[in-house]
C-alpha cells in the first residue's frame, strides 16, 4: 500500500475556485488518480473520519469548518505516495509551507489549508477505504 496516499481538497479551497488547479498539481506532480468523488460531509462523517482528534481541542472547529461547504476526496498513486505528497502540498501551516507547494499556492491559513494528506501508509489505506470501496479504485 506504500503506492498510494489519500487527500481531500477541503471546503475552502473548492469555494475559492482552486479544485481544477490542485488536481492538475496532483498530475503534473507525477500522481496517478485512483479514485475520487465530490461530495458533501454530514457533520457525522466528519466526526467518524476525524474520530481520532475527538480529545483534541480544535475538533469540533475542525468538524464544522469541512462540513461548511463541499470536498473532492481521492486516492492517488505514486512510488513512495504518502512522503512525496506530503512534499507536494506543504506545511500545514501556509505561511511555513514552501514557494510552489499546494498550500503555500491555494490555502489562506493554518485552518483553512486547502488540502488533506495522509501521514503514513497505513492511514492512506484506512482513509482511502473510508470514502471508497475496493471496486471504486482503479
Amino acid at each position: 500500500m506504500s503506492n498510494i496516499t489519500f487527500t481531500m481538497i477541503k471546503p475552502d479551497a473548492v469555494a475559492n475556485g482552486h479544485t481544477g488547479n490542485v488536481i492538475n498539481d496532483f498530475i503534473v506532480g507525477g500522481f496517478k488518480l485512483k479514485a475520487m468523488k465530490y461530495l458533501h460531509l454530514s457533520k457525522e462523517q466528519a466526526e467518524a473520519f476525524y474520530g481520532i482528534h475527538r480529545e483534541r481541542p480544535f475538533f469540533n472547529d475542525l468538524v464544522s469548518f469541512m462540513i461548511s461547504g463541499p470536498i473532492v476526496a481521492a486516492v492517488l498513486e505514486k512510488e513512495n505516495a504518502v512522503a512525496d505528497f506530503r512534499t507536494l502540498i506543504g506545511a500545514t501551516n501556509p505561511a511555513d509551507a514552501a514557494e510552489g507547494t499546494i498550500r503555500a499556492k491555494y490555502a489562506k491559513s493554518i485552518d483553512a489549508n486547502a488540502v488533506h494528506g495522509s501521514d503514513s501508509n497505513e492511514n492512506a489505506a484506512g482513509e482511502a477505504s473510508f470514502f471508497f470501496s475496493s471496486f471504486e479504485m482503479y
